[in-house]
């Protein structure tokens, strides 16, 4: 009797049971299409590309300075100026040089009179040889003593021994100059590095030649391409990162120092593979790892393995294939076999 009851009891919870099922796959079956988002899979070969941020500095920069003292009577330059080899910079006030010259210039003169009327004498034999040395050597003084007043002159003025754009900290006119007190800096930048720091475990993975490219924000819709990357030996202590410079060319010079660059370096030998967002890979009781996917217009719960994370974007190692359908957004509540749009 007790059985009979019992085997009752089973068939009757067995049915309720099924009919709940039942139930619960018509719901499913009748319910409105879930609006969500989605991406095909494909692979991609950029998963091991690193991001740094950098900042534009010139190829060179060139202190350019007066090789004597004086004060500043001329500046024919400003900040941010484009200059070209060879082009005046500033001048000296050259009253003093000047009257050193026209002094050398009359003592060359009287020399050179000493020198004519004194050889006719020396040719003669009628001149003692140390007379003759001394004249000569008067002649060699004022000619040196020219040269040396011509260079002073000259002195007063300084020129552009490269092209580029003239930088911060050019001096006025009025203010006393010391020799070699810099003026004006020429900034170089037909090529221009880019200074980035990075970590200690992913710079091994650079080389001179690795690829890579630039974006600026200051230059939107533009990408420079990187050439040679130089590698500082000598790390930060308190960040443990390493700088690096990577070559840019800069023919219409629209990269300035100073500019914030974005470097994307890819190193070489990337292998494909594919990528879902890291938010799109779920967990279920079991601690297995799924991603919703959209097959014919439903969803499908599609188990994965994943691998590292790169970004905001995580490897799928197994589970997906070329063409997949992952669903990105509005997974959150999806049940097996539900139409998604």
């Amino acid at each position: 009797m007790k059985k009979n009851a019992l085997l009752t009891l089973i068939a009757v919870a067995m049915m309720l049971l099924s009919t709940g099922c039942s139930n619960q796959e018509e719901k499913t079956k009748n319910a409105a299409p879930m609006s969500v988002r989605s991406e095909v899979v494909h692979p991609s070969s950029d998963i091991d590309t690193k991001s740094y941020i950098g900042i534009v500095e010139e190829e060179l920069a060139i202190s350019v300075g007066f090789a004597t003292s004086g004060t500043i009577s001329k500046v024919c330059v400003s900040e941010g100026q484009t200059v070209k080899k060879g082009q005046l910079i500033a001048e000296l006030d050259k009253t003093q040089a000047e009257n050193m010259l026209a002094m050398a210039k009359a003592q060359m003169e009287q020399a050179n009179d000493a020198y004519k009327r004194l050889k006719l004498l020396h040719d003669n034999n009628s001149l003692p040889e140390m007379e003759w040395v001394e004249v000569q050597s008067k002649v060699q003084q004022a000619e040196a003593s020219l040269e040396m007043a011509k260079k002073s002159l000259a002195d007063c003025c300084i020129y552009a021994p490269e092209s580029g754009i003239i930088g911060k900290g050019v001096m006025n006119v009025g203010e006393v100059v010391l020799p070699a007190l810099p003026v004006a800096k020429i900034l170089v930048i037909d090529h221009i590095k880019i200074r980035a720091s990075v970590p200690e475990k992913e710079v091994a993975a650079i080389t001179s030649s690795t690829p890579s490219q630039i974006t600026l924000g200051a230059l939107p819709g533009q990408v420079f391409d990187g050439g040679k990357i130089e590698k500082c030996i000598d790390a930060n202590n308190s960040t443990h990162t390493y700088d690096i410079k990577v070559s840019v060319k800069n023919h219409e010079r629209q990269l300035l120092p100073g500019m914030v660059a974005h470097i994307q370096i890819s190193p070489a030998n990337q292998q494909d593979a594919i990528t879902v967002p890291i938010t799109s890979v779920r967990k279920n009781a079991n601690g297995e790892h799924f991603v919703w996917t959209n097959k014919g217009g439903k969803a499908h719960r599609t188990t994965v393995t994943i691998g590292d994370a790169t970004g905001n974007r995580i490897v799928v190692l197994t589970g997906l294939q070329q063409g997949d359908v992952v669903i990105t957004e509005g997974y959150q509540k999806l049940s097996e076999g539900m139409e998604v749009i």
